[in-house]
């Protein structure tokens, strides 16, 4: 399986710190943010990453090279207008060879067993597999509605017009997807991922939920990239055995 991290947002809740660094450069603990997340994968068995380029995307293909320093092929998107989360992928798509991708996003800094993720979406066939947190907060996140047997019923109000009992979730920003959900995503249009997940759900493919109970977080604002960095000093999250070889 290839992996995919989105790293062509503009980053304006962090300026003016990313007016001149990507929000994925950003350093927590000396280690940008990306970094954390290549780290990640190489640990979990991945070999090939793709990532999308847009505000300030020549610095992190500088910083990131072909990815031979952290054991990784980095297969660079460019994308001279922003295309969100649903064009990013759509425009990629010919990278994945018609094989379920998992999706990162470069700002989040998050504890996963992503061997166990892709283990559980294999052996659910499922259509789309996304990562869930229970949050007291999650209507203000975006509501992830959950039934029986994980299935995501509803996304944001949207989905399942009677979805019966539920458990209210948000969306921690890693998934996987088969390719086939990007059919009728158009190329080279900015979109979001989240309506080719709805209008699986309202055919009842199986969209389903997967918990993450370890660290996460969305470092998106100055407040929060703080309190990454004053975690990351805790040891609340490490890089471990992340760590490159010398």
């Amino acid at each position: 399986m290839k992996a995919m991290i989105l790293a062509a947002g503009l980053g304006t809740r962090l300026r003016p710190l990313t007016n001149t660094i990507p929000k994925p450069l950003l350093p927590v603990a000396g280690t940008p943010l990306i970094v954390w997340n290549l780290l990640l994968l190489r640990r979990h068995g991945f070999h090939d990453v793709v990532i999308n380029l847009h505000h300030l995307g020549p610095m992190i293909e500088q910083a990131l090279g072909t990815g031979s320093k952290f054991g990784l092929r980095i297969i660079y998107s460019q994308e001279p207008v922003i295309l969100g989360t649903g064009g990013g992928i759509k425009q990629a798509e010919p990278y994945f060879s018609g094989d379920p991708v998992l999706v990162l996003n470069g700002d989040t800094l998050f504890e996963l067993d992503l061997t166990a993720l892709c283990a559980f979406h294999r052996e659910r066939k499922a259509a789309a597999t996304l990562v869930l947190r229970e949050d007291r907060e999650a209507a203000r996140w975006g509501l992830v509605e959950v039934a029986a047997g994980n299935r995501i019923v509803r996304i944001t109000g949207r989905g399942l017009s009677d979805p019966g009992p539920t458990q209210p979730r948000m969306f921690a920003g890693v998934h996987i997807l088969n390719p086939r959900l990007l059919r009728d995503v158009k190329p080279g249009v900015e979109s979001s991922i989240i309506d080719p997940y709805v209008a699986a759900i309202a055919r009842g493919e199986p969209v389903l939920g997967y918990d993450l109970h370890g660290y996460w977080s969305d470092v998106g604002t100055p407040e929060r990239y703080s309190q990454a960095e004053q975690d990351a000093r805790a040891g609340l999250i490490r890089l471990d055995d992340r760590r490159l070889a010398e």
